[in-house]
């Protein structure tokens, strides 16, 4: 098994699955290779979803650490890059959440302040604002919508994939992906 930083020949889904499993295990050195082979994957999902590179690297550096400490988590059932897509995602979203209430305040000429209007206004250069903003309204009332619709139809994973990832039966994931759309769709057009 050779690791992509000695070679640079990416590893195999069933190498870094094997690699993940003796990291889980406690393989220290498993885990250090897991690392940096998976890195560059993982800050392509972050900028997927955060396109303005210091986000992404921030959120990258969060989906790292959160791997190295929560691989634990990973149950094996299914490939270790799927369960790595949620992380990464979760991680993205957590960075952004964190970097939109870290924004300045707009200063208006009544001496005012007050949040730019978050459908028109990006406080991160880049992002898919309309999205996350969405998601983050639908996980208000209805969390269990999405994760399986941000896998579905940001990643395009598989409906398969995405069943064994969240652990429901395949109807299940089917049908929480097409209320997810029922409920994305308004939010997206800006219909609040």
């Amino acid at each position: 098994m050779s690791n992509s930083g000695d070679h640079g020949v990416a590893l195999a889904p069933d190498d870094i699955d094997a690699l993940a499993r003796s990291a889980r295990d406690g393989d220290r050195d498993a885990l250090e290779s897991l690392l940096a082979e998976v890195r560059p994957r993982v800050l392509n999902i972050c900028r997927g979803v955060l396109p303005y590179s210091g986000d992404a690297e921030d959120a990258c550096q969060e989906a790292m650490l959160n791997v190295a400490t929560k691989i634990g988590s990973w149950g094996g059932r299914g490939r270790f890059t799927t369960w790595l897509h949620v992380v990464s995602v979760n991680s993205s979203r957590t960075t952004y959440r964190r970097l939109k209430n870290l924004a300045t305040p707009t200063d208006f000429e009544d001496g005012a302040h007050d949040r730019p209007d978050p459908r028109t206004t990006s406080v991160i250069a880049g992002t898919r604002l309309d999205l996350l903003e969405a998601m983050d309204t639908i996980e208000r009332d209805h969390p269990q919508f999405v994760e399986p619709l941000l896998l579905r139809d940001v990643y395009g994973l598989p409906y398969d994939e995405i069943a064994a990832l969240v652990g429901a039966p395949l109807g299940t994931v089917k049908a929480q992906i097409h209320h997810g759309r029922k409920l994305a769709r308004p939010l997206l057009r800006g219909d609040r």
